[in-house]
């Protein structure tokens, strides 16, 4: 497994995403399965471990929290988590009130069964309470022993740089893969001129860059891409045509499938630290060995950038995600 540094601490670059084995937006998950998923990635090396509160409203972390007891290692686990979202049955909201956050970290602990947390990051900014409060915060909670480094997602540059005028900045998860590569202009060059270390989510696209998806697919309720607009016509139509090509390049230039040619790219792109995989089962794993120990070349990256630009005419990016704020229009 390639590594690389958060902080003080090496990790894997490859890490597991959470988010499907919540049992919500992806489709349930039986919790035998969901813990042997999370075993079976610790076996393979992937020690950084993605999860939320709102992932499950909670059962991703108790998962991971069962997974690191049947594992017996609280050291073979890297645990990132996230707070600063809250939900009921109208949606999902920012809040990264001070009360807030305290009582989401003691929760998040009591749910993975730990008493520190390796990584915490603030999930999305919350215009109504400023960076500077919530860095701050969060400096007091590494203060207290409770968390070791910090870092945010879906945070500008300038949000950033306020951030890291109250708490050292360890790392920030963005979405970044072929298709939604919004980053590059500003806050992945940032980033790495920074010393940030970068976490990728969404590497495959919610799945359309995983070779499983195909045109005409249907998703069940609930399924998150039923919202994606990505996953409706006439855009789906052109996301599948570039995956279709994406395919055949990847197996006449490497042998290799589309997955590992996507997670291979954003691996290779300068400044990023950790691509998640995001996996239901110990199986959807399996491909995690043909990522490793090989590089793409300029010209394939370039033959990737013309591939996606020819096909995809009606790009759009993953702001469909983002939540609402509690008062607004």
């Amino acid at each position: 497994m390639e590594t690389a540094a958060i902080g003080q601490m090496d990790v894997s670059r490859i890490g597991l995403g959470k988010w499907a084995l919540g049992g919500l937006e992806w489709g349930a998950v039986p919790e035998a399965q969901a813990i042997a998923t999370c075993l079976s990635a610790v076996e393979r090396g992937i020690r950084l471990i993605d999860t939320a509160p709102i992932y499950g409203h909670g059962r991703a972390e108790e998962i991971v929290g069962k997974a690191i007891r049947a594992h017996g290692r609280r050291e073979d686990f890297y645990i990132a988590t996230k707070a600063g979202l809250e939900w009921d049955d109208e949606g999902v909201y920012v809040n990264s009130s001070a009360i807030r956050l305290r009582r989401e970290l003691e929760d998040s602990l009591r749910r993975l069964g730990v008493d520190t947390v390796d990584l915490y990051q603030v999930h999305w900014p919350d215009p109504r309470v400023p960076v500077a409060e919530v860095a701050a915060l969060i400096a007091e909670f590494q203060r207290e022993g409770k968390v070791r480094a910090a870092g945010v997602s879906n945070f500008s540059v300038a949000q950033m740089e306020e951030f890291r005028t109250m708490a050292p900045l360890a790392a920030h998860q963005l979405p970044y893969n072929l298709f939604e590569r919004e980053m590059d202009a500003a806050v992945l060059p940032w980033c790495r001129e920074s010393r940030v270390a970068v976490i990728a989510y969404s590497s495959l696209c919610r799945s359309l860059l995983g070779g499983r998806v195909h045109r005409g697919m249907r998703f069940d309720a609930g399924d998150i891409r039923r919202v994606d607009p990505k996953f409706q016509e006439p855009r789906f139509s052109q996301y599948m045509s570039a995956v279709e090509r994406l395919t055949e390049f990847a197996r006449l230039r490497y042998g290799k499938t589309v997955l590992e040619l996507s997670v291979r790219w954003v691996l290779d792109r300068p400044g990023v630290t950790v691509a998640l995989w995001g996996a239901k089962s110990p199986e959807q794993l399996d491909a995690v060995a043909g990522v490793l120990d090989w590089h793409l070349d300029a010209d394939a990256m370039a033959e990737m950038d013309r591939i996606v630009a020819e096909y995809v005419t009606d790009p759009v990016g993953p702001g469909y995600l983002t939540p609402k704020v509690r008062g607004s229009q």
